[in-house]
């Protein structure tokens, strides 16, 4: 596999851009070995600027649950981009998409969208401060709700993948009024409500986390989430940005049957383009200025061609039957996948809830941050490099979650698997 042209590109960035990449997991840092550069894709496959093409499980970290280069999302986006690629006024389109999403997401009755998952996670928790006039928040070890400066602790995603504990340049100022619990343990995080119930405004998670492989929530967690938050009047947040529209139609917590006050979206929503959204109960959203006096606002927010782009997208996932194949072939997957460690006498733990699907190279369970940081990571490394030698691009991360479309076909699983064998077999 020839990769010339992809670190000639890489040395050139790494001169404008800190580190060569505009997000950090995407250096291959924790693999080893220099990043490849995409020059186009299609479906489920991705080339590089050196002519290799891979079977792709990132699928741009998410959005592209349709698979890349979607012909009706295209046409959406053209039609839209040819009628102005921003107005920074009120268009139908948006009050559209905010329909949609009402009628999808249970817990949703107002929306407001915004531009990334960042910007509505910061967005959700300004607005449960307000509502609750308290300061503290309480998230877990190990889960990613963006880069704001009070969401990075003991965070997931590039923070786990570089192994940096918490970053400079977050005043503990801010950083003292995170409060950080082990994912699915109620017992410590009881503790920690019992102590701060009248400082907590909100308790933040991600229902099935994502960011630190894939940890589906044991049965209970979710249930006592809502009866505790219930019962001190704290606001229960969802983050649902990589959950949304991929576990569920409804998400997460249509799958689980618990309803949050409110929920973050991402990714899906906005069919490959840059969109975030919260929503959540009337009477917590109606504090969001100009109806209430809870101030924020986006000059792009709403923008006319990422909307046109979600609205396709979710009017494809609608159609009967498409969850439904997803998890089929998912299960297909994650079974090959399973079967091939045994074989080869590898000690890999895997789990799944619907089309993310985690695997990890430890003797298990993984359960929480903890558990998950036993994985072996080196072996990882050669584990992601010998898949992309046989033509398959996984995350370039163990604490990422590997994610199926509907364009990936029995052929690609088949040959997935096939790959896997052969690399577990020379680990």
């Amino acid at each position: 596999m020839k990769t010339t042209k992809s670190r000639a590109n890489f040395k050139i960035a790494q001169l404008a851009i800190p580190g060569g990449v505009n997000s950090p997991v995407r250096a291959f840092r924790s693999v080893g070995g220099d990043p490849l550069f995409i020059k186009k894709a299609k479906g489920a496959t991705v080339e590089d600027v050196d002519g290799n093409t891979f079977i792709d499980y990132v699928l741009s970290w998410g959005p592209m649950i349709l698979g890349h280069a979607n012909p009706g999302v295209l046409k959406a986006i053209i039609k839209a981009a040819q009628q102005g690629t921003s107005y920074g006024a009120p268009c139908q389109a948006e009050t559209d998409l905010a329909n949609v999403i009402i009628q999808a997401v249970p817990s949703i009755e107002q929306v407001r969208l915004v531009n990334s998952g960042t910007e509505a996670v910061m967005s959700a928790i300004r607005l449960a401060r307000a509502y609750t006039k308290r300061d503290k928040i309480l998230k877990f070890d190990g889960c990613y709700h963006g880069h704001a400066d009070h969401l990075l602790v003991k965070a997931g995603s590039g923070i786990a993948t570089l192994g940096i504990p918490d970053t400079p340049g977050v005043p503990k100022d801010f950083a003292r009024h995170t409060l950080t619990a082990p994912f699915n343990d109620i017992v410590a995080t009881e503790k920690l409500i019992h102590k701060h119930a009248k400082d907590l405004a909100a308790i933040i998670v991600e229902p099935v986390a994502g960011n630190m492989g894939v940890i589906p929530p044991t049965d209970e967690f979710l249930p006592w989430l809502r009866m505790i938050t219930q019962k001190y009047e704290i606001v229960l947040i969802f983050d649902e940005v990589i959950t949304g529209f991929r576990v569920h139609f409804g998400g997460a917590q249509a799958l689980y049957k618990v309803l949050p006050d409110l929920t973050c979206l991402g990714k899906i929503i906005g069919g490959g383009l840059p969109i975030g959204a919260y929503g959540g109960r009337k009477d917590i959203m109606q504090m969001i200025a100009p109806a209430g006096p809870v101030y924020q606002a986006g000059t792009l927010s709403g923008n006319p061609v990422a909307v046109a782009a979600g609205l396709e997208t979710l009017r494809q996932l609608k159609k009967p039957g498409v969850y439904k194949e997803l998890e089929k072939k998912s299960k297909t997957l994650a079974e090959g996948l399973g079967e091939s460690a045994k074989a080869a006498k590898i000690p890999y733990y895997q789990t799944r809830v619907g089309s993310m699907l985690g695997g990890f190279f430890t003797e298990g369970p993984v359960t929480d941050y903890t558990s998950a940081k036993k994985s072996n990571t080196v072996q990882y490394g050669k584990f992601f490099h010998g898949m992309l030698k046989k033509g398959v691009y996984l995350a370039p991360s163990q604490f990422e979650a590997m994610l199926l479309s509907t364009t990936h076909s029995d052929s690609m699983i088949k040959q997935t698997i096939s790959a896997a064998r052969n690399v577990f077999k020379i680990l």
